[in-house]
């Protein structure tokens, strides 16, 4: 029996549609607000927290902040509470939530924590510099691989070989470092092992339209098990002269790195940090302001209509997954060339995968990407300074924090992301 649509049906219909209630995020966080009362604030620390803030600056000298987890704990619960009421007010009224509340709560949610956690140490006492400049030297690795994930996401390529670029770019960076002697020549060749991985991954998934995903899966895989094998055969028994790599150098801008509490972060850092600050921009001011930007952004999300224009599709997209690759290889590089000097087998840990949910989580944008991956730094190296100060916290749980937080962002808990709309989807001409 069929139903012939009526414009009195169909305005029924769209209202109906009109009147359906997301109560997801509202639930979320109204269960995560009473959770975090019971513990930040009910159950708070009595240790007043102390953190320094004028580390690293000649000319400024500041007491360290106190902080009192009992006060903060209730100050960030209330603010918890009070978003999650909103949420569901507004939910029940039909009407969408503002987008100011998932930032807001979160902040609210992750600071609790954190000054839970730091409260709960045997010594409540910090610098907050050293904490952030600690956590932009770990995002870099995931900052370059999200970025790299960006190029070939935008064209419409999934990328999850980042995590093979990564550890494909430190292995070359290694070995080029340790027998030239320069890590400058390290660096570029990790940049050409990023390129090499991005080559098959641009072979099979463009020219042989192999799934994308399968690829990425199965280069990382390849990858792992080669570069292992290398490390053991070559590296290990010739550790001085092939795995002994000098570290980039590390300079202070002038001026800049004299600005309290931020110019030591972002100015006091690795050669490799201020390199990172013009690839992101570079990336960004490519894609929303040239020609080659609105054609990746085209080929991404409707190839078909791109390539009436004139654009050819494939070649586009097989010459950003390769630069892509340039990208993340450079990232690659943290590991050997800045971290420490020499490889271990999948010493990447997985912080390509964690690039990749940074790059979902900051929506498929630079910056959105950027903070993203600041954030999973912030959390990783949150681990290390915890475990320092003795937290009474279980390690293994400090362990999982970086990918609890990756999981929370994938699955959605931080707002809606929509990928371009032709991701992995290969393109056949016509």
């Amino acid at each position: 029996m069929s139903v012939i649509a009526t414009p009195e049906t169909t305005a029924s219909t769209s209202d109906e549609r009109l009147v359906v209630k997301n109560w997801k995020n509202p639930i979320i966080y109204g269960v995560l607000a009473v959770l975090g009362t019971l513990l930040i604030a009910l159950r708070a620390p009595k240790s007043t927290i102390s953190l320094g803030i004028s580390d690293g600056v000649s000319w400024f000298s500041a007491e360290p902040l106190q902080i009192n987890p009992q006060v903060y704990g209730w100050v960030a619960s209330i603010a918890m509470l009070a978003v999650a009421g909103y949420a569901l007010v507004t939910t029940n009224a039909g009407k969408t939530i503002g987008r100011w509340v998932a930032p807001l709560f979160w902040i609210a949610f992750a600071s609790g924590l954190v000054v839970w956690a730091i409260g709960s140490t045997e010594r409540a006492s910090l610098s907050l510099v050293s904490l952030l400049t600690g956590a932009v030297a770990l995002s870099i690795p995931m900052i370059f691989g999200s970025m790299g994930g960006l190029l070939c996401e935008r064209s419409g390529i999934v990328n999850i070989a980042i995590e093979g670029q990564l550890l494909l770019g430190a292995f070359s960076a290694v070995i080029v470092g340790s027998m030239t002697g320069s890590p400058w020549a390290g660096l570029i060749a990790a940049m050409v092992g990023g390129m090499l991985v991005s080559a098959l991954l641009a072979l099979f998934s463009i020219k042989y339209l192999v799934d994308q995903v399968i690829v990425g899966v199965v280069v990382n895989v390849l990858v792992s098990g080669l570069t292992g094998f290398l490390f053991a055969r070559v590296l290990e028994p010739n550790a001085s002269t092939l795995n002994s790599a000098p570290k980039l150098p590390a300079f202070a801008v002038p001026g800049l790195s004299e600005i309290p509490v931020l110019g030591p972060v972002l100015f006091n850092q690795n050669v490799l940090v201020y390199l990172m600050y013009i690839v992101v921009a570079v990336i960004w001011f490519a894609l929303n302001k040239t020609r080659w930007g609105l054609r990746t952004r085209a080929v991404g999300e409707h190839p078909k209509a791109a390539d009436t224009l004139g654009v050819n599709v494939n070649r586009l997209r097989a010459t950003n997954v390769l630069l892509a690759g340039a990208v993340a290889g450079m990232g690659g590089a943290f590991f050997t060339l800045v971290s420490v000097s020499s490889f271990n087998s999948d010493m990447t840990a997985g912080q390509g995968y964690i690039a990749l949910a940074a790059l979902i989580f900051g929506r498929w944008t630079p910056i959105g990407a950027l903070s993203a991956a600041l954030l999973f730094g912030f959390s990783l190296n949150l681990q290390f300074v915890l475990s320092i100060l003795g937290t009474s916290v279980p390690t293994e749980l400090l362990a999982m924090l970086p990918y609890l937080v990756t999981i929370f962002a994938v699955a959605g808990l931080v707002g809606r992301s929509r990928g371009p709309a032709a991701v992995g989807k290969p393109y056949i001409k016509e």
